[in-house]
């Protein structure tokens, strides 16, 4: 039962993002040239999004466990840090620069588009790149003896 609930809140999120244009990069990149010919029609999707978050997010802060009884675990840490203003700003750059965020790159990649499928290639390269950079980083340090 919680996999055809996945299911049908992953189809309905896709369905939203192709009739909003989000999946669309012109239009992704006409929203973020604030200087040229903007096309502010996204700001709409993206006010609902927020809205829909916050009152999302209020409620499950009173919660311990989703609507389908499995634990619900919010982040630990409302921090801003160096880290995640790097990231915001990488982020920012390729969806600038692509069209694509994560959720319209997949949904884009399914449906044919070729420059979704580099876009989607190129965001896993991205994350296993990441992930091994951590390691290296975070390398935990063995005491001798």
């Amino acid at each position: 039962m919680q996999r055809i609930f996945e299911f049908l809140a992953g189809l309905l999120f896709g369905l939203g993002l192709m009739l909003s244009g989000m999946t669309d990069p012109s239009k992704v990149q006409g929203f973020l040239d604030l200087f040229g010919l903007w096309d502010p029609s996204l700001a709409l999707v993206m006010g609902g999004a927020i809205a829909v978050g916050f009152f999302a997010f209020a409620i499950a802060k009173k919660r311990t466990r989703s609507f389908l009884g499995h634990p619900l675990e919010l982040p630990a840490t409302e921090t801003i840090d160096k880290r995640l203003v790097i990231g915001s700003a990488v982020f920012g750059v390729g969806w600038g620069l692509a069209g694509f965020c994560p959720g319209p790159g997949l949904v884009s990649m399914a449906s044919g588009q070729e420059k979704a499928a580099v876009f989607v290639l190129a965001m896993v390269l991205g994350m296993v790149g990441f992930e091994l950079l951590n390691r290296l980083i975070h390398k935990p340090r063995h005491q001798a003896g």
